[in-house]
């Protein structure tokens, strides 16, 4: 995972000309225009037409393997809306923070693999004529990578209530978690694969940083654990208490209040977080 995200890294910065520059533009743009022309459909909706059904493009109607990248994922006008302009502002942020070319990639693979999933489900149910897949995990998927890239922007929920977008990330995860665990109680566990290749093409992209912050939070919680890090939080609380001074020597109890101008070093060797002015930084006996 990680030897394939170095490798999309290199690809991007050696093809920085590589994608379609304003891609959720045209994505939001087809979406709105074929849920109009489903509102003005009276036979058939147009959606029908340009979905995305394993059996009719194996009939040979090709175009549906790009089409239902255009399909509306709400049908409820307001809902509509709502949903196109959040995906159109992440993707927009995203292309911004990586590049046309970056953005791209994680769209395009994210297609891909929702794709194969198609046709995997379409071939492990008999050739069922009513498997079909949509863009709704790609496009949730787009919420996770924003989140990693900006987790403390806030977003005003029913435009009163603001909420860190890390906050609803985990709520996506868990509606992720959700239809994972319902396809596998129902005893449909090829159906669980749909928000899994949506999760792991977000994973793709983001391993690195997913195993910079676990251990960049691992060395946060080691160092606060350590002695010398308790220590030294004691002695800010004490100074905080006797508001006099800041530092005081160990061995001869001069403070940086009574000689500003006096340096003082906390010894590395001492068991425990003792300070010494630079007369007896090196001229003292180690506490163990």
């Amino acid at each position: 995972m990680s030897a394939l995200s170095r490798w999309l890294d290199r690809f991007c910065y050696n093809h920085p000309n590589f994608g379609i520059p304003g891609l959720m533009k045209y994505i939001a743009i087809g979406n709105v225009a074929v849920f109009l022309l489903d509102l003005f459909s009276t036979r058939m909706s147009f959606t029908a037409l340009i979905d995305f059904y394993p059996a009719l493009v194996l009939q040979g109607q090709v175009w549906r393997l790009l089409t239902f990248v255009f399909v509306p994922i709400n049908s409820h006008p307001i809902w509509f809306v709502f949903s196109v302009m959040l995906y159109y502002f992440l993707g927009n942020a995203l292309e911004r923070q990586w590049g046309s070319a970056r953005f791209s990639l994680f769209y395009g693979l994210g297609v891909l693999l929702n794709i194969l999933v198609g046709f995997v489900l379409y071939f492990a149910s008999g050739r069922s004529p009513y498997i079909a897949t949509n863009m709704y995990y790609v496009n949730m998927s787009l919420f996770f990578a924003f989140a990693t890239l900006y987790p403390d922007t806030q977003f005003m929920v029913y435009f009163i209530i603001p909420i860190k977008v890390k906050w609803l990330a985990w709520l996506d995860a868990a509606l992720f978690a959700f239809a994972i665990l319902q396809a596998l109680f129902y005893g449909q566990p090829l159906m669980a694969a749909v928000p899994i290749v949506a999760i792991l093409n977000y994973l793709v992209f983001f391993w690195d940083d997913l195993t910079g912050m676990a251990r960049r939070t691992g060395e946060r919680a080691a160092y606060r654990a350590r002695p010398q890090t308790i220590n030294f939080k004691k002695a800010q609380k004490q100074v905080q208490q006797r508001r006099g001074y800041l530092h005081k020597c160990a061995v001869c109890g001069v403070t940086d209040a009574d000689h500003p101008n006096m340096e003082f070093r906390y010894c590395s060797k001492c068991s425990g977080y003792y300070c010494y002015c630079m007369d007896h930084i090196n001229n003292h006996t180690h506490v163990t």
